[in-house]
Formats: C-alpha cells, structure tokens, sequence
C-alpha cells in the first residue's frame, strides 16, 4: 500500500480511521515520490476544512453529557 491508497481511501469515506493514520505514519517514515508527498497534502487540507474527519480526534474530543450536565470524553462516556 502507498500513501496515495491511504488518502484515496480516506477521501472517499470522510474517516481517517486509526489503522491508516497508523499506516500513513510508516509510511511517511521511509522514502516517498512528489505523488505521495501532493497526496498526503490534499489529505490534510481535507481534514483542516472539516471534508475528512479524523477517527483519533474523534475518541479524545470532550463530549458534554446532556444529563449529567459535565464533560466526559468520547471513550468514557456510557449510552
């Protein structure tokens, strides 16, 4: 898999799930070609602009509980 792959995969769906950030970053570890490099840049000017969302943000954002009127984060919180 190349760094290309991983954000074509996470343009599509919107998520940039653990495993392929974990991905990206062994990947970004070793050498790579101006494709790869033009690539992981549209993926982070996807993710500043709201059009990618990134799973790890996702389960350490604060998440305020409607009926306990605190804060928790995602992982803590029960349903």
């Amino acid at each position: 898999m190349c760094i290309r792959d991983v954000v074509d995969q996470a343009l599509t769906t919107g998520l940039l799930t653990l495993e392929a950030e974990n991905e990206l970053r062994v990947l970004l570890s070793n050498k790579y070609g101006y494709e790869d490099w033009q690539a992981f840049m549209s993926l982070q000017s996807a993710v500043i602009v709201g059009q990618v969302q990134q799973e790890s943000r996702r389960l350490s954002e604060p998440v305020r509980s409607p009926n306990l009127g605190n804060y928790c984060r995602v992982t803590d919180c029960v349903s």
